[in-house]
């Protein structure tokens, strides 16, 4: 398990009385424990981040996207000047009706609080955090009961890809609305 340590833990000695710590060179020793120190600090930094609401809660269906997968859209045909992820075939029911299912959808997933607007506005926008790092991704939906149509766009503050989760949690809160 431990190579020359016959299989005991790393701080027993072996046959010489040295024990993982004392042949482990300690610049290396003292690099991975700064390399910890900086992870750690930055995960602080991330959960500290405060939200700027007048950059995150904007009209998604103005939403300039910046072209990388790190972000998703969806919106009703034609209702969005960026070209959506997902087209929402019926929105034909009542949008404040939608909004608030999906307003009901959010508040109920893990990690999920809301930034600014409310529902009962047709437009509000949430942060959800990843589980370990917590990584922010911020959610805005907005409908116009006028032309009934709706649009939710997710993105990530941090990174270049997100591997798939804002698509992903667009589509199970779409579904969980009962919206299609």
């Amino acid at each position: 398990m431990f190579g020359g340590f016959g299989g005991k833990w790393p701080w027993r000695a072996d046959a010489q009385g040295r024990t993982l710590f004392d042949v482990v060179p300690r610049w290396l020793r003292w690099g991975l424990g700064a390399l910890l120190v900086l992870i750690a600090l930055g995960g602080l930094m991330i959960r500290a981040a405060p939200h700027d609401p007048e950059r995150w809660h904007v009209d998604p269906f103005l939403a300039e996207r910046t072209g990388r997968p790190n972000d998703a859209l969806v919106a009703s045909r034609g209702a969005t000047a960026a070209p959506p992820d997902r087209v929402i075939e019926s929105a034909s029911d009542d949008v404040a009706e939608a909004v608030a299912r999906l307003h009901a959808m959010a508040v109920v997933e893990r990690r999920v609080e809301v930034v600014a607007g409310d529902p009962e506005v047709l437009h509000v926008t949430y942060v959800q955090r990843s589980a370990l790092f917590g990584f922010p991704d911020y959610i805005t939906v907005k409908a116009d009961a006028e032309a009934r149509a709706i649009a939710i766009w997710s993105r990530a503050r941090y990174g270049y890809s997100d591997m798939g989760v804002n698509g992903a949690r667009l589509a199970r809160w779409l579904d969980g609305a009962g919206i299609d």
